[in-house]
């Protein structure tokens, strides 16, 4: 996900620190607003919804938070592309529409692509790292 010379459409690091600084400090607001990000809180407000934010923000919680810091290092600067070319099963691969962290065409499309046996569906209304979509207006 690291903007590199090999990956130019990925986000800079500058970026991804700030995801760090935000985590480090305070956790309990990261995970509350990471998921209230954009329309979403208001939508999910207007449907009567709020239950999926909470739940996101408890699930949060009840990581470390050591593991969470390092979690952003891991997921966004671990370079996958030797691991998924070696995959030969079919894999089948989500990415959401409305993810707001990861750069869409710079992440799911080239890990199906690199995939021997990969097919790619996107949930047009949805967050990568949703439960399920969440109504739109």
């Amino acid at each position: 996900m690291l903007k590199t010379e090999g990956n130019p459409g990925g986000l800079p690091i500058d970026v991804l620190d700030g995801l760090r600084r935000q985590l480090a400090a305070n956790r309990a607001q990261f995970y509350f607003d990471s998921r209230a990000v954009r329309s979403t809180a208001t939508t999910a407000r207007a449907h009567g919804v709020t239950s999926v934010i909470w739940n996101w923000w408890r699930q949060g919680m009840m990581g470390g938070a050591k593991a969470h810091y390092d979690g952003i290092k891991a997921f966004s600067e671990t370079d996958f592309t030797e691991d998924l070319k070696s995959i030969a099963v079919p894999t089948l691969v989500l990415h959401g529409g409305d993810d707001q962290i990861v750069p869409v065409a710079d992440s799911a499309p080239l890990s199906a692509k690199l995939l021997k046996n990969g097919t790619l569906k996107f949930t047009k209304d949805c967050r990568t790292a949703s439960a399920r979509p969440m109504p739109v207006s």
